[in-house]
């Protein structure tokens, strides 16, 4: 059933499953994030006679390790960093002849967003499958922009540090309530609908910007429609970014010009992906210092404290982890490993790049 069994390079734990069962395809996963590996181990069971399965049980994104490991590989599961077109070309067997070279045939993204990750035309070219995941995240993310809200109007995590220190003091106590504000979603999709029925519950007026999206859905979760962009976020107290990144369509989508109807003091945020804003737009902005924003998301991750963004005061910033909660874990596992064995039987399951 299964087995641990060291790495090609030595050291590090390999979790195998069938490894004896040399005739059916290999399932790599050469990086992991320690809070996935359980969930996606409960997986496993699903390929069974299917496909052979080996995790590596760390979390790496040094590129020749993961080409290294990847050697041998015909499907890729990959979470938690990106793929550049170098190694794209490594571990599809594109790459220069004195590179590893690999073969691997489908990936499968940990997330929606695989665009920020991977370059899809490329992947295209190579003739490799790309998955995501739908919907797995989306109280989770949903959750965390309301986390970052509240950090913003009540400041728990400083006012925590105060009493600990014994520093009990009213002073810079006072905060901000969302019921009976404003709330402009941009993005009705999961997430976006998701947030909109949690500002109902709040007792926050709610309206939204959405494209492609049906009149029954803004009913359905309690929101408004606004016509134009620059409308809603002329007329919110927050304003809570939820679009998906789609070249061509949502990338550069919110504008600096869009940026400019953001009134002194809305709180401004942004969960979904850096890309739907305008390179630069949104640093400008903040950069006046009238804006309180709570980012989840960057134009260049992992963000580094020399960044120019980390310098602006009052805005609240965290690392990319709004997915990450039990429930998505488990809900997202559970996708990527039907991806997997979709592709491996002929079937399709989430296909945003056909082979």
């Amino acid at each position: 059933m299964t087995s641990d069994a060291p790495n090609l390079s030595g050291m590090t734990q390999a979790y195998e499953t069938q490894a004896e069962r040399t005739d059916l395809p290999l399932v790599v996963m050469p990086s992991v994030l320690d809070s996935m590996a359980e969930p996606i181990r409960s997986q496993f069971p699903r390929l069974r006679d299917v496909a052979r399965v080996r995790m590596y049980e760390e979390f790496t994104s040094d590129e020749d390790t993961i080409a290294e490991r990847l050697h041998d590989a015909d499907v890729l599961p990959v979470g938690g960093y990106h793929i550049s077109d170098d190694l794209l070309r490594r571990i599809t067997g594109h790459g220069p002849k004195d590179a590893t070279e690999g073969h691997v045939k489908c990936i499968v993204f940990c997330g929606t967003g695989v665009a920020s990750y991977v370059d899809l035309d490329l992947a295209r070219e190579f003739g490799v499958r790309v998955c995501n995941a739908e919907h797995y995240g989306d109280h989770a993310v949903a959750e965390h922009a309301f986390a970052l809200m509240f950090e913003l109007i009540r400041r728990v995590g400083e006012l925590d540090k105060d009493v600990k220190a014994g520093n009990w003091a009213w002073k810079g106590g006072d905060g901000l309530q969302l019921a009976g504000r404003r709330l402009g979603i941009i993005g009705l999709g999961g997430i976006g609908s998701t947030v909109a029925s949690i500002g109902k519950a709040f007792g926050m007026e709610v309206s939204a910007w959405s494209s492609h999206v049906p009149d029954e859905l803004f009913e359905r979760c309690g929101a408004t429609p606004v016509a134009s962009m620059d409308e809603l976020i002329e007329s919110s107290d927050v304003v809570s970014v939820h679009l998906p990144l789609i070249d061509g369509a949502t990338r550069g989508i919110i504008t600096a010009a869009n940026l400019e109807h953001l009134r002194p003091g809305t709180l401004f945020i942004n969960t979904a992906r850096s890309e739907v804003i305008e390179s630069g737009a949104l640093l400008a902005r903040l950069q006046r210092g009238d804006i309180p924003a709570g980012l989840d998301v960057f134009d260049h991750e992992p963000l580094k404290s020399d960044d120019a963004i980390c310098q602006i005061p009052g805005i609240v910033l965290t690392p990319h982890v709004g997915w990450r909660t039990d429930g998505a874990f488990k809900e997202l596992t559970r996708q990527m490993v039907e991806c997997v064995h979709a592709f491996l039987t002929g079937g399709e399951f989430n296909v945003v790049v056909h082979e």
